[in-house]
């Protein structure tokens, strides 16, 4: 029989640019942070697993934090990299090998837009080359079809993004703190029809660390622990459309998303209408929109009313990244998925402070998605 899994201990590091602090460094306070969370010492965890896409191998942080001895595992995954990491600590300790330990995600990416290796990711250089890698651009078809198809308008994006601003300004850990307009955000520069600047996240830094232990060990660290209850992780099937795919398939394939959350409804025993809230990734304003639907909260095209409407705001039948989303705190991609789950045991905790959730809330929900085509889902309960 499986063991129940909690979260006792988190922390992070502010989300934005920090000159002169490097990505493993913001990952290392993050660390500190959750300790001091959880009321134990670096050399209390008995399991790591971390990962960053752009500073560094995670486990080299033990030089920082103390040579314990303990099992680090580096994980890499896109912007599944931090969703993965928790996803193998929680299955570590459901295993019953190990009782205690974190999850880590952190990264330091370069001003200006991701810039994505081709070659790399099994492609060759001709590829990016000519332009087929642009991310924005994948985005904005994406989306431009979306809203052709199921009636969404480009004011529901700018309604999205302004949310996204307003909430981020409630939040001390995110980067973009300044409310802006609907207006001023339809009305920035057009970078990919039909997504404008503000409509679009920034490459970011930051650090978030998740301390998990047995459930039934839980009330050793803390008095409101928060109950990991579905880890999912899932890949593209063929015909889901997505950034490095070379050629669109005939057959039309839902994305990797709509696996992960099934498989993570199932996991928890619960379905989308018991969730009180929800970080779903927003890379874009557009996203936020489709994936709405992919998780199962709504039906395609419902959006637009739900937006329109404010059942997405904090205050709504259905919050939707509460602490500002990727729009608001940027991607540091190592650490976005993490982040999601932070700001749930907060909320959880009913220690969101000025952005908390009304109506007590029990189950909360987080979701990433990035290329090639991965998907993360969590489901937290108290």
């Amino acid at each position: 029989m499986s063991i129940d899994v909690a979260i006792v201990g988190i922390g992070m590091h502010e989300f934005g640019r920090h000159e002169g602090v490097s990505g493993m460094d913001q990952g290392v306070t993050a660390v500190r942070r959750a300790c001091a969370d959880a009321g134990v010492g670096w050399e209390d965890m008995q399991f790591a697993f971390g990962g960053s896409m752009a500073a560094g191998a995670a486990d080299t942080m033990v030089s920082l934090l103390g040579l314990t001895g303990l099992q680090f595992i580096n994980v890499m995954n896109g912007c599944a990299t931090g969703g993965s990491a928790l996803f193998s600590a929680y299955n570590t300790i459901r295993s019953g090998v190990f009782d205690l330990g974190i999850a880590v995600g952190f990264d330091k990416h370069e001003r200006g837009a991701f810039r994505v290796n081709t070659k790399g990711s099994g492609l060759g250089d001709w590829y990016g080359a000519t332009g087929l890698a642009l991310t924005t651009q994948f985005f904005g078809m994406k989306i431009n079809r979306y809203m052709h198809e199921y009636g969404i308008t480009n004011n529901t994006l700018a309604k999205v993004s302004a949310k996204a601003f307003r909430n981020g300004s409630l939040n001390d850990m995110a980067w973009r703190r300044k409310p802006l307009s609907e207006e001023e955000i339809a009305n920035s520069p057009m970078l990919s029809y039909p997504l404008t600047q503000y409509m679009f996240c920034n490459p970011g830094e930051g650090g978030v660390a998740l301390i998990l232990c047995r459930a039934d060990k839980a009330h050793l660290y803390t008095d409101k622990p928060v109950y990991l209850r579905a880890a999912a992780v899932r890949s593209r099937r063929f015909g889901s459309f997505e950034v490095l795919a070379p050629s669109i398939a005939i057959e039309h394939n839902a994305g990797p998303t709509v696996d992960a959350s099934k498989a993570a409804f199932e996991m928890a025993g619960i379905g989308p209408e018991d969730v009180d809230l929800a970080q779903l990734q927003d890379t874009e304003a557009g996203a936020e929109v489709m994936h709405m639907a992919e998780n199962g909260f709504c039906e395609h095209g419902e959006q637009e009313w739900m937006i329109q409407a404010g059942e997405t705001e904090i205050g709504g039948k259905f919050p939707v990244n509460t602490d500002g989303g990727c729009l608001a705190n940027g991607e540091p991609i190592g650490a976005s998925g993490l982040r999601q789950v932070y700001e749930n045991v907060l909320q959880l905790r009913g220690d969101a402070g000025p952005r908390q959730v009304p109506n007590d809330p029990k189950v909360a929900y987080t979701h990433v998605y990035g290329a090639p085509g991965i998907s993360g889902v969590t489901i937290l309960s108290r």
